[in-house]
């Protein structure tokens, strides 16, 4: 019988060497490590970010880029990741990442969004 070496799981490795899973961010459809999304859910029709990927509901992911989020709202993107019909408010998803942008380019560390 022929010996086949283990074959790792797709992924970006993490430090301990396994497999980190990959989500696909909604704005620029690219796959990517979990690790470097920020996952947004919807409450009362806000969207609403969720960096410690532990509110219920439905979740999509997104780089913590307005790039990312402005094509995501442009290709309307969140009523189909969500589910749900109607418009969403993102106006307060768009502030913070604003100000993270500023802070970054400020040089100012930036803990969560």
């Amino acid at each position: 019988m022929r010996q086949v070496p283990p074959t790792l799981r797709r992924g970006r490795l993490d430090s301990r060497g396994r497999a980190a899973p990959l989500r696909m961010c909604v704005g620029c459809r690219a796959r990517t490590a979990k690790s470097d999304l920020l996952r947004l859910v919807v409450i009362e029709g806000v969207i609403v970010p969720d960096p410690r990927g532990r509110l219920p509901g439905r979740g999509a992911h997104v780089h913590p880029d307005l790039g990312c989020l402005e094509l995501a709202e442009r290709r309307r993107a969140f009523p189909r990741a969500f589910r749900l019909a109607g418009p969403l408010d993102g106006e307060a998803l768009r502030a913070r990442l604003a100000t993270q942008a500023a802070r970054q380019q400020d040089g100012t560390p930036v803990s969560d969004v």
